[in-house]
């Protein structure tokens, strides 16, 4: 049995447990050599019991704390006290981070380490949450506040690294988000509509001595209204949900509304909220509907485009698309329900029932970047739908970089670009033929993307090395090509321009 109860932020004790917890050398690293890697990683998975093996028997700091605030177990209070010797078993209780049960503590939240990496290097921090599935030993209850999942560290991998005066986190959470923007922000915002999940992200915020966030409880933009921030960032409740009683309502997911209409709302309401340059990114999902099965993607995708209005910036990436069937099966299992629970068989119903109404046919999700222009942006905006499965590596640099080489070549190509140096050329032959049929430009970070080309395209890369300028370059391969120069610039200009917004050539700026 598990309590739902509201942590009780306080920074005195806050202090107390932070000390505790660095004393007993509480992170990552440690723990997994208490309990072995593929033992934590077994964790990751959901099963606990390999842990519980590996420290049977210890009832040292580490693993006590570990049993109690990683597993989520009731300890016997004497070891935690020996544990917690500033904080104390009494100092847990009045967090609201555990209960006294006869000579046990139980832990009604989790309390895990949480690593990081950004632009200032590598970082950890300590994450309180509610207890999980594992933990509960069952399906969720609907005000769960999540830890750090799988979507809290997509969006963190995608924030773009930038400096900010203001910097709002909508749907904070357990303020995972929030933490990492108060690194490069001066001041943040932290806003959600669940009481009990700002309880955490402030309590997140003491014990890890990050005091220039502001939490706000309310909906969406509601907190902030009149307002303006240079940078926004949110993983919402985006997971569409059928309005149909008996489906749980989960707050850190259910945003409340019919199918994907939080994104809608979200990104038609953005533009007000930001600063001239500002920039807005979140995770979220979109419907296509009534399109024939090949199509879906780019109908959801154009679906989405048609809710940003179209002078500002929009950068949408496509990671996955589901049917509505595999969809439906993904959220009733994150809820804690399987196909074992006699409640999983109306569940699913309910949720294809819902997809059938409006004739969903797939459903998308993804990054969404949007940016509103400065007063003296110059040129067309860009619009940039994409779907891309393959692994990327520091997307938030990438959409940085993205973004600075639209604006530079906005008006025009510069005089002089360069081969981006992870970017290899692989070239394809037939047996006992010396041309090639298909030669590739493949990136070895940021998206990953192999692009296709010629061997006039293929040539000018090769050649940008900041030696000769792009007229050059080009005006040699048109002798080596014999055709005339005007022709050959009208086929390679538009895709050197996509090659320089793709990031395999640089500006060298």
């Amino acid at each position: 049995m598990s309590d739902t109860l509201t942590p009780v932020p306080d920074p005195r004790r806050s202090t107390a447990l932070a000390a505790d917890l660095d004393a007993a050398d509480f992170r990552s690293e440690p723990l997994r050599r208490l309990w072995g890697e593929e033992e934590d990683d077994a964790l990751a998975r959901g099963m606990r019991e390999p842990i519980l093996r590996a420290i049977a028997g210890d009832d040292g700091v580490l693993a006590t704390l570990g049993r109690l605030l990683v597993l989520g177990m009731p300890q016997l209070a004497g070891p935690v006290a020996s544990a917690l010797p500033h904080l104390g078993v009494d100092g847990l209780v009045a967090l609201g981070l555990a209960r006294i049960h006869g000579d046990h503590v139980v832990p009604t939240a989790l309390l895990r380490p949480q690593s990081f990496v950004d632009a200032d290097g590598i970082g950890e921090w300590w994450i309180a949450s509610d207890l999980d599935e594992v933990a509960l030993d069952g399906a969720l209850p609907a005000d769960h506040v999540l830890g750090v999942g799988g979507a809290s560290r997509t969006l963190a991998e995608i924030i773009m690294p930038i400096e900010v005066d203001r910097a709002l986190d909508l749907g904070t959470g357990c303020g995972i988000q929030a933490l990492l923007v108060a690194r490069h922000a001066g001041a943040v915002v932290a806003t959600d509509i669940s009481a009990r999940a700002l309880a955490y992200a402030e309590l997140n915020a003491q014990l890890n001595g990050v005091s220039n966030i502001e939490f706000r409880l309310g909906s969406m933009f509601e907190p902030v209204d009149g307002e303006a921030f240079d940078l926004i960032v949110s993983n919402p409740p985006f997971v569409i949900t059928p309005r149909a009683e008996g489906v749980p309502e989960y707050e850190y997911r259910d945003g409340g509304l019919v199918g994907d209409a939080l994104v809608e709302q979200f990104l038609r309401a953005v533009p007000s909220f930001l600063t001239p340059g500002g920039v807005a990114q979140l995770l979220g999902n979109w419907e296509s509907r009534g399109a024939q099965r090949e199509l879906t993607g780019r109908v959801g995708l154009d679906r989405l485009s048609s809710w940003v209005p179209g002078e500002l910036d929009l950068w949408v990436i496509q990671r996955e698309e589901l049917s509505p069937l595999a969809y439906a099966e993904l959220w009733i299992r994150d809820g804690g329900t399987t196909p074992r629970d006699s409640s999983f068989t109306p569940l699913l119903s309910a949720w294809l029932d819902d997809f059938a109404a409006r004739g969903v046919t797939a459903v998308g999700f993804g990054y969404i970047l949007v940016r509103r222009p400065t007063a003296s942006a110059p040129g067309a905006p860009l619009r940039r739908l994409e779907r891309l499965s393959q692994h990327v590596s520091n997307v938030g640099g990438a959409l940085r970089s993205g973004l600075l080489a639209h604006d530079q070549i906005v008006d025009g190509l510069p005089s002089t670009l360069f081969t981006a140096p992870d970017v290899t050329e692989a070239r394809h032959l037939l047996p006992g033929n010396d041309d090639p049929s298909i030669i590739e430009l493949r990136q070895g970070g940021g998206f990953a993307r192999t692009i296709t080309v010629d061997p006039a395209l293929a040539a000018f890369v090769g050649a940008c090395d900041g030696d000769l300028t792009v007229m050059q370059i080009v005006a040699a391969l048109a002798d080596l090509f014999e055709v005339p120069l005007v022709d050959l610039w009208a086929d390679l200009e538009p895709r050197i321009r996509q090659l320089v917004l793709d990031g395999l050539l640089v500006t060298g700026e």
